[in-house]
Formats: C-alpha cells, sequence, structure tokens
C-alpha cells in the first residue's frame, strides 16, 4: 500500500441490500482502524457516514432494457473509476454485491495490480455460473454469507471464507407487538397478515395488485383478518399504492417489527423470506414474472426452489407459489391453512429456529471487518 500509516480503499456496491452491508463493513473497519479511508459508490446508508462519495449508487441502477442515456451514465462511471485506478489514488478494493457491474471492475483493479476483496458472493450456484471463472482470476478473498457457498466456492478453487450471514446483526425489531397495533391501531387479539411486495419498482407493479386481490380474499373468508403492505424506502409513490390503501394499511419502515408481528407473512422472494426466517415468522413465498421470463427462468436457475430459507433448509418450509400471474386463490388458501393451524405455525417456527444457528453467531460484521483489515494490510507488507 502507499501509505504505511493510512489505507485508502475503494469500496463499490449498486442496491439497497449492498448499500445497508457496505456502511457496516466501513463503520466496522473505521471503529476497528481509524487508520481506513474510504472511497465510494453507494446509496443512502453509505452517504450517511460522511465518507468520500464517487457517484450515488443511484446511477448504475439499470432495470430491465436500460436507455441511450442510463447505458452512457452507466460507462461514464466505469471511466471515472479506471482513471482512478489507474491514477494509485487508493490502496485496496471492496466490492459489494452487485457482480453485472463490480466483476468488470475487479477485472479493471486486479490487472492494475490492486488486492481485491469481494463481500456477498454472487449466487453462481444458481445461474450466470460461468462468472465462477471472473472470480478465480480477479477475486484475492470472497466473503459469502450463505453457509453452503463456502464449499462450493472452495470446491471451485476460489479463497471463500464464512463467517456468518450480516442479518443475524440487522434483524432486530425495536418495538414490541403491542406497541406496534397501538401505534397503528391493529387489534392484538385478531390475526395479522403483513405483505412484501419487494424493493424493485417493476416486482412491486406485478406483486401490489395481486397482494390486494389475496387480502380481499382473506377478508371475506373471514372479516377479522387485518392487513398491512410494508412499502420499501426508495420506493416512489404511484397510483398502485393508494388503490393499496384503500383496502390494508400501508407502512413505510418498521419491517422487522410488522414482521415479527405477523401471524402470516406474504412475500415477494428476495432477503425478506431470510429475515422472515429469522424472526421465526411462518410466511407464504410468491414471485411474478411475464409467462417468458418465467420460461427462461426455470431453463436458467438450478435450483429447487427460490426462497433463500427453503434452499438453506432443503424443503419447502415456506409453501411457494409461482407462475405467469400466481393464483390468488391459491395463495390465499396457504395463507388461510396457515392462520387456522397453530400447530402448523408452531412446526414451521420450529424448523425455522434450526436455519437460524446456521448462520452464525451475533458479530457477523465485526468479523468480517477485522478478517479485511487484516487481509489489507497482510497484502501491504
Amino acid at each position: 500500500m502507499s501509505k504505511g500509516f493510512s489505507y485508502r480503499i475503494l469500496l463499490i456496491t449498486g442496491e439497497i441490500s449492498g448499500d445497508i452491508y457496505g456502511a457496516l463493513v466501513i463503520k466496522a473497519i473505521k471503529e476497528l482502524n481509524p487508520a481506513f479511508q474510504f472511497v465510494t459508490i453507494g446509496g443512502p446508508k453509505i452517504r450517511s457516514l460522511g465518507v468520500e462519495v464517487l457517484f450515488s449508487a443511484e446511477a448504475l441502477a439499470l432495470v430491465g432494457l436500460p436507455s441511450v442515456s442510463e447505458l452512457k451514465q452507466y460507462f461514464f462511471v466505469y471511466k471515472k473509476i479506471k482513471e482512478l485506478l489507474k491514477k494509485r489514488k487508493v490502496d485496496g478494493v471492496i466490492l459489494v454485491d452487485f457482480p453485472g457491474f463490480n466483476l468488470k471492475i475487479a477485472k479493471l483493479a486486479k490487472k492494475l495490480g490492486y488486492p481485491v476483496i469481494y463481500f456477498v458472493a454472487p449466487q453462481v450456484w444458481a445461474w450466470h455460473k460461468r462468472r465462477i471463472n471472473a472470480i478465480k482470476k480477479y477475486i484475492d478473498r470472497l466473503y459469502v454469507i450463505l453457509p453452503f457457498e463456502k464449499d462450493f466456492f472452495q470446491r471451485h478453487d476460489v479463497n471463500a471464507v464464512f463467517l456468518g450471514h450480516p442479518l443475524v446483526d440487522i434483524v432486530k425489531p425495536n418495538i414490541s407487538k403491542e406497541l406496534l397495533c397501538d401505534i397503528y391501531g391493529f387489534d392484538l387479539k385478531k390475526p395479522f397478515v403483513s405483505f412484501f411486495p419487494g424493493s424493485r419498482e417493476k416486482e412491486v407493479k406485478r406483486h401490489i395488485p395481486l397482494f390486494v386481490e389475496v387480502f380481499k380474499r382473506l377478508k371475506r373468508a373471514n372479516e377479522h383478518i387485518q392487513g398491512v403492505m410494508v412499502k420499501a424506502p426508495g420506493l416512489g409513490n404511484s397510483v398502485l399504492w393508494e388503490t393499496a390503501r384503500k383496502e390494508l394499511k400501508v407502512v413505510e419502515g418498521l419491517q422487522y417489527e410488522i414482521l415479527k408481528s405477523s401471524d402470516v407473512g406474504v412475500l415477494a422472494s428476495g432477503t425478506i423470506t431470510l429475515e422472515a426466517a429469522i424472526l421465526e415468522t411462518p410466511a407464504v413465498v410468491t414471485y411474478s414474472l411475464p409467462r417468458w421470463m418465467f420460461s427462461l427462468a426455470k431453463r436458467l436457475v438450478k435450483v429447487p426452489y427460490i426462497s433463500l430459507t427453503n434452499l438453506l433448509m432443503n424443503e419447502e418450509v415456506y409453501p411457494e407459489v409461482l407462475g405467469e400471474k400466481q393464483n390468488a386463490e391459491v395463495i390465499t388458501k396457504k395463507v388461510l391453512d396457515l392462520l387456522e393451524s397453530p400447530e402448523k405455525r408452531e412446526a414451521v417456527k420450529t424448523k425455522l429456529k434450526s436455519l437460524k444457528s446456521q448462520l452464525g453467531m451475533p458479530g457477523v460484521m465485526w468479523r468480517v471487518a477485522e478478517d479485511m483489515i487484516h487481509y489489507f494490510t497482510k497484502a501491504s507488507t
């Protein structure tokens, strides 16, 4: 490294979950060793830390077929990072998730002689398996967050380490169910169902109408059922959210409190399924795709389940309902099966307890930060 007393690290991430994980990495490293300084591309969590920000992560958000202006912005950011690396303005690189962009940066940084760390491994065991070649060539140390990933990557001669899942440290409700119900006017004695339509605009557009229809059906089956839909941070307002508000409460924030308080959750597949599992919340998982995309996904994705919880448990702990247009009737039936059977809900919770033990002990981010500091300081000698 260029300085014996100060380490300047480039950290790049591009999505909401990566922004959260990246911010935790920065905070933990700086608390353990203030000599580390950061140059970043990140979202609101990283920007709130007062570190140097080259670009906002939103500049890299390419969803679906990008426009010409979006592509120009994407390559402009890449060019600026290339200039920074060529001028030797940093000493090492930490890449957080976001493999479509970050693996290109890994290739660039490695060819310029930088130590390259990757946090939150690309899920090449499910799809894009060709990326394993880039990981082998350009990543010096890979931090995986799912326990089975360590063996998978080590079988492919990748220097992978598992120190636990960051959600172990993150998923911590701050208020009780009693207080939550008091704030939003829910009845503690009545069934409580939560709906999580996703964190991206396109998936939310597909899931809100479906989830509203499911809630209407649930109310017809049992008028006492209460419902709340959680709006992920950063999502814009739209007519769809107004439509949802006519049928049930819509809340932004408090997602862990709402999950923990729910008798059953209805989840668009994603990180939320693992968060629900940590909180031991029974749930039904779904994901809506156009017919052509669903057919393509079935050919490309080589795993038996879409939910991380089910993948880790190697069984369908959370019922999954998939297809071009999810059958609201099927989802409703599966939710009612859980609501009407305390025994089934307890059986799910028992299985989820065993899953939590696989994810590591608390203090994950401290262990990751300590290991990264050790790696970079060793690389400098």
